[in-house]
C-alpha cells in the first residue's frame, strides 16, 4: 500500500454504506475502502464496541478498532429512530453497497428488510453478515468467532494430540467471513453490469468456518475417520512440523520426495532419504516418530533463520518461527510495504497488490461520529 494519501483505486466511484460493527463487516469494508470505495461507517450512539476493546488505547480508542477502520467516513446514527432511518435512506439513494451485521430481523423490524430495500433501491448490493442466517435450526441466533470455531470443528483439529481442543490464536472466522463478504460484493457488482440489478448477499460465520476445514473434511468424506489434533504436524504430509533448532524453532513443510532428498542433503545426511522407512510420503507418515527423532538431532546444530534461508534457496519449504515483533522488523515485510505508517498511525497494509490502481491511505480511522454533521449538510438533511 502506498504510504501517502492518493486518489483513485480500483473501486473509485463505489459508494458503500457500512452499518457493521466489531470485525467481519469492518474488515470487509476496509478492504473496499483501501481500494478506492467511499465508505460511510455508521455507528450506533454507543459506538462500535471495539473502540473500547483495549488496552492499548490512543486518544481513548482501542487498537482493535484502529486496525480495521481506515479509509472510512465516521457517522453516528440511532437507526431505531425515524430521523436515523431517514438519514440512512438518504445515503442509500445513490449507494452501491450496503454492509450490515445486525441480528437477522433487526432491519425488518425497522421496515428496512432486504425485500423493502431491493424494491426501493433496485441497484443496491445488500450484504448481510450474520452468525447463522435468518432461518434453519440456528437461524437468527447471534454468532461469535470463537463459538464458530468451537461449533464448526476448527477447535477440534487445533492443538496437540494430548491437549485440549484449542481456539486458533486469531479471529480467523471473522476475518475469512470479511474476505468472503468482500468477494461476494465484487461478484455482485460485476454481475450488475450485465443485469442492472443489485442483490442480497447472505454471508454467515457458520458457513465460512465450515469452508476452512480443508483437508480435514475431505479426509473425513473419503475415509469416514474423524480428524484428530496433530499439533503443528500435518495429517497427510511428513515431515511437516515444528522442530527445535539451535536458536529457536524452525518449521519444515516438505511436500514431495525431491524436497525431502534436498533437505537431507543440506543436513549432511543424504542416506536418510534412501532409507526404506522414508522412501515416499506414505512411508514417512507411517514412520513419522522415527524421522522426527532423526531431524531433531540434525537440526540442533543449525540456526533456525539461517537454515531456513538455505533450505528455501534450495527449494525446500522452511521458515523460522517468528513472533509479531520479529515479523514487523523483518526486511521483507518492509520491502513488501506491509507496514503502513502515517504519523503515529501504524497498521498492516493491504496485501492486495494492483499494478495500475494500488491500494492507498486516504483517511485515518475516524473519530466517533466525526463526519455526521458534514454528511447531513451534503444530503441537505435537517439533522441534529
Amino acid at each position: 500500500m502506498q504510504e501517502h494519501r492518493q486518489a483513485g483505486g480500483a473501486l473509485q466511484g463505489c459508494k458503500v454504506v457500512d452499518l457493521s460493527r466489531v470485525l467481519g463487516g469492518p474488515y470487509c469494508t476496509q478492504i473496499l475502502g483501501d481500494h478506492g470505495a467511499e465508505v460511510f461507517k455508521v455507528e450506533p450512539p454507543s459506538g462500535d464496541e471495539t473502540r473500547g476493546w483495549g488496552p492499548p488505547f490512543r486518544d481513548g480508542t482501542a487498537s482493535y478498532f484502529i486496525g480495521v477502520n481506515r479509509n472510512k467516513h465516521g457517522l453516528s446514527l440511532d437507526l431505531s429512530s425515524e430521523p436515523g432511518q431517514a438519514f440512512l435512506e438518504a445515503m442509500l439513494a445513490d449507494a452501491d453497497v450496503l454492509v450490515e451485521n445486525f441480528k437477522p430481523g433487526t432491519l425488518e423490524k425497522w421496515g428496512l428488510g432486504p425485500d423493502v430495500l431491493q424494491r426501493r433501491y433496485p441497484r443496491l448490493v445488500h450484504c448481510r453478515i450474520s452468525g447463522f442466517g435468518a432461518d434453519g435450526p440456528l437461524g437468527g441466533l447471534p454468532g461469535y468467532d470463537a463459538c464458530a470455531q468451537a461449533l464448526c470443528g476448527l477447535m477440534s483439529v487445533n492443538g496437540t494430540p494430548d491437549g485440549d481442543a484449542t481456539r486458533v490464536g486469531l479471529p480467523v472466522v471473522d476475518m475469512v467471513t470479511g474476505l468472503n463478504a468482500a468477494l461476494a460484493i465484487l461478484l455482485a457488482i460485476h454481475e450488475r453490469q450485465r443485469s442492472g440489478m443489485g442483490q442480497f448477499l447472505d454471508i454467515t460465520l457458520f458457513d465460512c468456518a465450515i469452508s476452512l476445514l480443508h483437508p480435514h473434511a475431505a479426509n473425513y468424506f473419503m475415509s469416514g475417520k474423524v480428524p484428530q489434533r496433530t499439533g503443528n504436524a500435518h495429517p497427510n504430509i511428513c515431515p511437516y512440523d515444528t522442530f527445535p533448532a539451535a536458536d529457536g524453532d524452525i518449521f519444515l513443510a516438505v511436500g514431495n520426495n525431491r524436497q525431502f532428498a534436498q533437505l537431507m542433503d543440506q543436513l549432511g545426511q543424504p542416506g536418510v532419504a534412501r532409507d526404506e522407512r522414508f522412501i515416499d510420503n506414505a512411508d514417512r507418515l507411517v514412520n513419522r516418530d522415527a524421522l522426527k527423532e532423526i531431524l531433531i538431532g540434525l537440526l540442533a546444530r543449525h540456526s533456525a533463520s539461517g537454515l531456513a534461508q538455505t533450505l528455501l534457496e534450495h527449494g525446500v519449504p522452511a521458515a523460522p518461527v517468528l513472533n509479531v515483533e520479529q515479523l514487523m522488523q523483518h526486511p521483507h515485510t518492509r520491502h513488501r510495504g506491509m507496514v503502513l505508517e502515517e504519523g503515529s498511525y501504524r497498521a498492516i497494509a493491504s496485501p492486495i497488490k494492483l499494478s495500475r490502481t494500488p491500494a492507498s491511505l486516504r483517511r485515518l480511522p475516524p473519530e466517533f461520529g466525526a463526519d455526521t454533521a458534514r454528511i447531513a449538510r451534503q444530503l441537505e438533511l435537517d439533522f441534529t
